[in-house]
């Protein structure tokens, strides 16, 4: 499990931390039944306080990420393909959202954006 933070994002530590733990598990780099290092241990690892650490792990067990086992630790949840996909699309309407904003930006009318992307996907 890899996490960076970074001191210059807006984002808060935690969320970094529970943003990075979910697209790890939502790529399949991480997968159900992976035990996550404890609370304690990752905040050391990444050298930021247990009470982020603790921060980050609840918001991914309220989502369904990861839940936890008294006095064994802390797991990947066996997800279900479902609630990965949703996951997904919500990024990728972030992202079409995104697409379009730029070429609003660049003066592009949303027919000659999808006349683009229908040119895209033939050469695929």
């Amino acid at each position: 499990m890899k996490i960076i933070i970074t001191n210059t994002s807006r984002l808060p530590i935690y969320e970094q931390i529970a943003s990075q733990i979910r697209n790890q598990i939502i790529n399949g780099e991480l997968v159900g039944g992976y035990q996550l290092p404890s609370i304690r241990a990752l905040a050391k690892e990444l050298q930021v306080s247990v009470i982020t650490t603790k921060r980050a792990y609840e918001e991914l067990e309220h989502d369904g990420f990861i839940h936890t086992v008294a006095g064994k630790g802390t797991y990947v949840s066996n997800q279900n393909m479902t609630l990965i996909r949703e996951h997904k699309v919500k990024d990728l309407e972030k992202k079409i959202i995104q697409l379009l904003q730029l070429a609003e930006d660049l003066g592009l009318t949303y027919k000659d954006v999808r006349d683009m992307m229908d040119s895209l996907a033939e050469e695929e």
